[in-house]
């Protein structure tokens, strides 16, 4: 990406699957939002339609991959893969192939890359981790007779400096010198080692995707007709877009798990979207009569945020006021009693802390009761992705208020309940991509009407 952006290209950045992270190096690499193409998060139908909107003005779209380019939705098949989304969008694919250690097996490789499905189209090769012009060359000969090209060929050397730590690569937020520096070398590599000459015409011979492209303002309109055919009790659509109430969206290095289109089904559903970075900001934007606190890492900040104490009174105090909250993941951290044993924004009866358990995966579900995200039995598909654990406090309710209950019942792959939904306030550690449920956005700031601004 950044390699074709250099040579004056504007590139189109995608990714995949659910990850937060990669997109934000994307965004870095080519100078417009990464964005996600989850065919499990938002369904089939919808890849096409989020690829063409967010590729509006590009010469040239890059998807990243993830996994292998078959894994897809553990126990379901190809979906979500890379070869499944690969498909939906027509696209040739570009198989990264770790070279090291091997020379003649390398076509047998590509070969059953190549050929496992035919609606694949494997149009070229890039070669990683090659050792020597030697290596090269013998790789280069067996490749010869698989019929799929070599588009690039990338040495051993060096690692470029991209740190991970326990949920994967330290997010660009975190490191911006040092992660402008990485994606400049990384450039280097890839102008140095493939032709990008080839890759350039190899993704000109993708076919036109129909249209239309994704529209938010579409998905507001139709989320507002849903609504009023189903009687939806507790959204409140009448007039809500047109005082546009401002809804203030967590951000900065402890809160970068976002997913573009989120803002963009904000805004379109009648809010005035403002940023906030909870490390640095005292006060919530002026006149917030909504709070959306989304993923990210505030285990790695605790003491900063825990430090910010008029900011944890401010949100407290919102919650408070019957203005709607949501929080995901680590917003449901930053919003319970405590994190670590540091001092949070004490609005769930919950303490937080970090595990050594990972609990990762894609996750069904439907909403237990009517929150200020969803009306009761409305289904959704999202994702889980953490190391930690929130127990209800010594004596504290399971919810903020009386009558509060889980926010989720999951439904696969195994059945429980999970998160708080209580009154205005819905936490919990579900990931779901707006953009499958655009409802949420809608129902959020419908929600935001009436409710008196700080």
């Amino acid at each position: 990406m950044a390699a074709f952006a250099s040579c004056g290209l504007a590139v189109s950045p995608h990714k995949v699957g659910p990850d937060y992270i990669d997109p934000g190096y994307h965004a870095l690499a080519a100078g417009r939002p990464g964005r996600n193409l989850d065919a499990y998060l938002c369904g089939p139908e919808r890849i096409g339609p989020l690829f063409l909107h967010g590729a509006r003005g590009a010469d040239l779209a890059v998807v990243e991959g993830v996994m292998g380019l078959f894994d897809g939705a553990a126990g379901q098949g190809e979906l979500a893969s890379t070869a499944h989304v690969a498909k939906l969008l027509r696209a040739p694919v570009v198989l990264v192939v770790d070279a090291s250690s091997q020379s003649r097996s390398v076509a047998a490789l590509v070969h059953g890359f190549a050929s496992w499905d035919p609606q694949v189209r494997v149009g070229g090769v890039i070669l990683n981790k090659v050792a020597s012009d030697r290596h090269e060359e013998l790789l280069r000969e067996a490749l010869d007779e698989s019929g799929v090209p070599v588009l690039g060929v990338l040495r051993r050397a060096e690692p470029v400096s991209t740190p991970s730590r326990h949920l994967g690569l330290v997010p660009v937020a975190e490191r911006t010198a040092q992660a402008v520096e990485s994606v400049r070398e990384l450039a280097e590599r890839v102008r140095a080692g493939c032709d990008l000459d080839a890759l350039l015409a190899l993704a000109r011979s993708a076919p036109p995707l129909p249209g239309p492209a994704w529209d938010p303002a579409d998905e507001a309109v139709g989320a507002v007709e849903a609504d009023r055919a189903a009687g939806s009790a507790g959204s409140r659509t009448d007039g809500a877009a047109a005082s546009r109430p401002v809804v203030a969206v967590a951000g900065g290095p402890a809160f970068t798990f976002s997913y573009a289109e989120h803002a963009e089904l904000l805004a379109a559903a009648g809010a005035e979207v403002v940023p906030f970075d909870p490390l640095r900001d005292e006060e919530l934007p002026a006149g917030t009569a909504g709070l959306v606190v989304g993923g990210g890492f505030p285990e790695v900040y605790a003491p900063e945020l825990s430090a910010n104490e008029p900011l944890r009174a401010a949100v407290a105090a919102l919650a408070a006021s019957g203005a709607p909250v949501a929080a995901e993941c680590a917003g449901l951290l930053y919003l319970a009693r405590s994190l670590d044993g540091k001092p949070m924004c004490g609005v769930l009866d919950a303490e937080a802390r970090m595990t050594d358990r990972l609990t990762l995966g894609y996750r069904e579900a439907v909403a237990v009761g009517d929150n200020v995200l969803a009306a009761a039995g409305t289904r959704v598909r999202g994702h889980e992705f953490h190391r930690t654990a929130v127990e209800p406090a010594a004596g504290g309710r399971t919810g903020t208020a009386a009558g509060g209950g889980p926010a989720w019942g999951f439904m696969h792959p195994v059945r429980r309940v999970e998160g708080w939904a209580a009154g205005n306030v819905h936490a919990s550690y579900l990931h779901v991509h707006w953009a499958g449920a655009p409802g949420v956005a809608r129902r959020l700031v419908s929600n935001c009407s009436g409710r008196p601004a700080v």
